[in-house]
C-alpha cells in the first residue's frame, strides 16, 4: 500500500503545498478549484519525479517553522536597515564586500535553502555555490567586518538549518 501511495505521490508535501498555492491564487474559492489544484498537485510532482532526487532524510518540519518565521523577520529588520543606508550613507562611503561562507552542511537541499535565505534577505544576495559544495560566495552591501557576516549567517542560519535537515 505504501509503496502506491509513493508511486502516486512521491511528493506528499509537495504535493498540499502546491494544491494550497494553486487555491489561493484563484480569486475566490470552489470546490472545482480544489479539486484542480489537488490533480495539479498530484501530477506535477508524479510528472517531474524522475529527475528528483531522493527526499531529504530526517527533516524535521517542526523546526522549519520557526526558522520561516525568523527569516521573516530578518527580512523586514533588513528592509529597514537597507532604507537607512540608502537615505544616509553616500555612495563613496558604502562599504560593500564580498564573502565567503565554509559550509558545515553538506545536504543540497540545505544548502540551497540557506542560499535561498541570504538572497530573500535584504542588502546581501548568494552569487555562486564552489564546485565541491564547501562553501558559498555572497556580497553584502554594506559592512564594516566582513567576519562578522559570516559568523552571523553560520550562527543564525546555518546551525539552525543542521538542525532541520538531520
Amino acid at each position: 500500500m505504501a509503496r502506491c501511495f509513493h508511486w502516486l505521490m512521491p511528493h506528499p508535501f509537495l504535493t498540499v503545498l502546491l494544491a494550497v498555492v494553486w487555491i489561493l491564487l484563484q480569486n475566490e474559492f470552489s470546490a472545482g478549484m480544489a479539486v484542480f489544484g489537488l490533480i495539479l498537485g498530484i501530477l506535477i510532482p508524479w510528472g517531474t519525479s524522475i529527475w528528483w532526487p531522493d527526499t531529504p532524510k530526517g527533516f524535521r518540519i517542526g523546526k522549519m517553522v520557526p526558522y520561516c518565521l525568523m527569516v521573516i523577520w530578518d527580512i523586514i529588520m533588513a528592509n529597514i536597515q537597507v532604507a537607512w543606508i540608502v537615505l544616509t550613507v553616500p555612495n563613496s562611503k558604502l562599504k560593500p564586500a564580498w564573502v565567503v561562507i565554509p559550509l558545515d552542511l553538506v545536504q543540497p537541499e540545505a544548502i540551497t535553502v540557506l542560499a535561498g535565505t541570504i538572497t530573500l534577505t535584504p542588502g546581501t544576495v548568494s552569487a555562486d555555490l564552489s564546485s565541491e559544495g564547501h562553501s558559498l560566495l555572497v556580497h553584502v552591501l554594506h559592512t564594516d567586518d566582513p567576519d562578522a557576516v559570516v559568523d552571523e549567517i553560520k550562527t543564525r542560519y546555518e546551525a539552525r538549518l543542521k538542525e532541520i535537515f538531520r
